[in-house]
């Protein structure tokens, strides 16, 4: 059996050094554990480049602003705060989890402000999220728990505290013998998978969900570019759920997921086609490259 993730060799980057993996530990009444003040970054590093990674650095920075918790690290830092945890636990390619919190302090209501705001940079070999889902495609649930309304949320933000429900979600789909679940938002428009964002293919054009109440990921991002410049048309709009039964075919993307291929959502199927196929394998050369 994989040893847990407190029960490792290696090290760990915490608040500005590296410290051994099983000493990595915080208080238990480190504001975080308790009110969900924490925001985090999820990378990948291939051939020893992380993809992406300065944009990732930037995002960790403004979910921090965006909860009222600026991060006292420079993106900068960061980057050389990721840079040698890879190089401490002789990794190239990796999944890389930046991490940002309320720490134990002087407050332990509701208001943090005169607690610490702390930093972690951790790395472990990953391999696919879905496991076999990128040859046959992924088994998807469909949710009962919805994205909330901007109005309740700070969206924009890769918050922890938003993911409970995403949990919750991919527990149950898990019950069901499902990979993971879709999920709508707050109006019952078709939203996000747990921790990934969606898109789908109709007569040779692709359809996505507006990130207007979920998480723009930057995966998503790259995915709409890569489309874009081989001419294919992209419909960044609202989607209801009565429309997937017209859909051909469909995928994820997320820096874990990368773009899996979905065959089901609840009762309506897909075939894992020619441009899932395409994205997926142009999306593997462009990590690389």
């Amino acid at each position: 059996m994989m040893a847990g993730y407190d029960d490792r060799d290696g090290f760990i980057w915490m608040d500005g050094k590296l410290v051994e993996w099983r000493s990595a530990n915080v208080h238990i009444l480190t504001h975080a554990l308790h009110y969900a003040s924490s925001v985090f970054e999820g990378e990948r590093c291939y051939n020893g480049k992380i993809f992406k990674s300065v944009e990732h650095s930037e995002r960790l920075r403004k979910s921090g602003e965006l909860l009222d918790m600026p991060l006292p690290f420079s993106v900068a830092e960061i980057e050389a705060a990721k840079e040698a945890t890879l190089k401490a636990n002789g990794l190239t390619d990796a999944y890389v989890r930046a991490l940002a919190w309320r720490g134990a302090g002087e407050d332990m209501g509701v208001a943090s402000k005169k607690n610490p705001i702390r930093l972690a940079v951790a790395v472990w070999s990953w391999g696919n999220y879905y496991g076999d889902a990128k040859m046959k495609g992924a088994k998807l649930d469909i949710a009962k728990w919805k994205r909330p309304s901007p109005e309740t949320i700070p969206h924009a933000a890769k918050a922890a505290g938003l993911y409970m429900i995403c949990t919750m979600s991919k527990h149950a789909a898990e019950a069901k013998g499902c990979s993971d679940a879709m999920m709508f938002d707050y109006r019952g428009y078709v939203a996000e998978a747990t921790g990934a964002n969606i898109f789908f293919v109709k007569d040779g054009e692709v359809h996505t969900p507006l990130p207007d109440a979920f998480l723009n990921g930057i995966t998503r991002q790259t995915v709409i570019g890569m489309l874009r410049d081989k001419g294919i048309t992209v419909h960044e709009r609202h989607i209801l759920p009565a429309e997937l039964e017209g859909f051909q075919q469909c995928w994820l993307t997320g820096t874990a997921a990368e773009v899996t291929p979905v065959g089901q959502i609840g009762d309506y199927n897909f075939e894992v086609g020619a441009l899932t196929q395409a994205i997926s394998n142009d999306y593997e050369k462009l990590v690389r490259a």
